[in-house]
């Protein structure tokens, strides 16, 4: 891959597209295809096979995608396995007809089985059943792991697909209706610390940049609307509640770490396995919580509600075959939070 390669990043102004833009920048690659969603929706097949016709991309990062937790999977099954499968039918076909050199298709962790032996292998794919609250965003990531395997094997095509761990970082999702688990902690600490301390102003500023603060988070918050202001309720004691039991297992990466990856396996891999990118560590969710409590400042208590589903039990990848190729994750968990912390306070 040379440095003035027309290399298109889809979603790039998303948590993994924008960390890509910055990697590769870095490292000196200046012709990147560059497009919202608004500008070229990855969905509409004709508008992505225009798209392909006239900029002829010689490398493909296929970055974008419908996310959200486990919220979010619940509540929009359809739509998380509809646009998943379009994305990745659309992009995948259009960059082989038109003679792309490369792709690379991010999958997730979540592709894998809920039960799976830990930590997770590459070959445990499709050996046991799905977790259930995200088994639509699943299916569709599968789909297109295994179309860049069909793509290989009968047109010779150069696809390649990652499967990332849990990702965080800069520019991440932080609406609490459909962020992850990182973000979403990060944001309910950073809101409880703002009520604890009366900066009604902070809250309101942080609503209007993050998204809406429910009336259950107010609450918990120990805050009452009135029309367009927030008040705290004198002599409430400020906590933040937590789904689940705070037991399960879970690894994260670092986004720019795994923007470094997939540089790495555009230059240095090719072969149809998909190969997982992680730390090769992990953390229960309530040692996670503690880690983001302490860095945020918040001194309050932390609620955790077992009545809310926990997800799968562990998952913690097996990262030994891309370790054995010669790349290694360098951000460890509490310096990567401190550092998303510190980009989540930079836009308020």
């Amino acid at each position: 891959m040379q440095k003035h390669s027309r290399i298109h990043v889809a979603g790039h102004r998303g948590l993994v597209g924008s960390a890509l833009v910055r990697c590769l920048e870095t490292e000196g690659y200046d012709n990147l295809l560059l497009h919202t969603s608004s500008e070229l929706d990855l969905r509409d097949q004709q508008a992505v096979e225009a798209f392909y016709a006239a900029e002829r991309p010689e490398y493909v990062i296929l970055a974008a995608a419908r996310v959200g937790g486990i919220h979010a999977n619940n509540t929009y099954p359809a739509d998380f396995i509809r646009d998943n499968l379009q994305i990745a039918l659309n992009v995948i076909d259009a960059a082989y007809r038109h003679g792309a050199k490369k792709l690379l298709f991010l999958g997730s962790s979540c592709i894998y089985p809920k039960m799976a032996p830990q930590p997770i292998r590459e070959e445990y794919l499709l050996d046991g059943a799905l977790e259930p609250t995200n088994e639509w965003y699943a299916i569709a990531k599968i789909a297109g792991l295994k179309m860049c395997q069909a793509y290989r094997r009968q047109y010779g095509f150069d696809a390649i697909s990652a499967m990332p761990t849990n990702l965080y970082g800069p520019n991440d999702n932080y609406n609490l209706q459909n962020s992850h688990v990182l973000p979403a902690l990060i944001r309910k600490f950073h809101l409880a610390r703002l009520a604890a301390i009366g900066d009604m102003t902070g809250l309101q500023q942080d609503e209007l940049v993050y998204g809406p603060i429910s009336e259950d988070i107010l609450h918990m918050l120990a805050v009452r609307r009135y029309g367009d202001t927030l008040l705290s309720e004198s002599g409430r004691k400020t906590s933040v509640m937590l789904w689940g039991s705070g037991t399960p297992c879970r690894e994260f990466l670092y986004v720019d770490d795994l923007a470094r990856a997939c540089l790495f396996l555009l230059q240095e891999y090719s072969d149809e396995m998909a190969l997982n990118v992680g730390v090769g560590e992990d953390v229960t969710i309530g040692e996670l919580a503690g880690i983001i409590q302490a860095i945020v400042g918040f001194d309050g208590d932390v609620v955790w509600d077992a009545g809310k589903p926990d997800g799968t039990p562990r998952k913690l990848l097996d990262v030994g075959r891309i370790h054995a190729l010669g790349w290694k994750a360098r951000t460890g968990l509490e310096e990567g939070v401190r550092l998303a912390y510190k980009d989540y306070l930079s836009r308020l």
